[in-house]
């Protein structure tokens, strides 16, 4: 249920935006998303079609950039990538480990018409 409230933030910045710009109307958002967020773009996507109804971003396309998740090992410097969930260094076994990116959850650009 959290996409909810995720989606007010991308509506209010999208909106607060907008209204700075002097747009007469939001046509596109771009949302950066990392593979281990816990992000569900179905969900945005949903919530959005709902909220943004009566607003200057009514009809704008949620474009959803889904970054992988990128892991270096802190013991033997290797970087990899994976799919879910964390897991240990592939190449030394260790848990110790830090996530580089994969996390972040970001509106990357707004296009509007003026």
């Amino acid at each position: 249920m959290h996409e909810l409230a995720v989606t007010e933030s991308i509506l209010e910045i999208s909106n607060r935006y907008a209204k700075e710009s002097g747009a007469l109307k939001v046509t596109s958002i771009n949302l950066v998303i990392g593979k281990l967020s816990s992000i569900v773009d179905d969900s945005i996507q949903f919530y959005w079609d709902i909220i943004s109804e009566e607003s200057i971003c009514k009809g704008a396309t949620l474009v959803f950039d889904r970054r992988p998740a990128l892991i270096k090992c802190n013991e033997c410097s290797t970087e990899y990538e994976i799919g879910g969930a964390l897991q240990p260094c592939p190449a030394c076994g260790s848990p110790n480990i830090f996530v580089k990116s994969g996390e972040e959850f970001f509106v990357d650009s707004i296009e509007i018409e003026k």
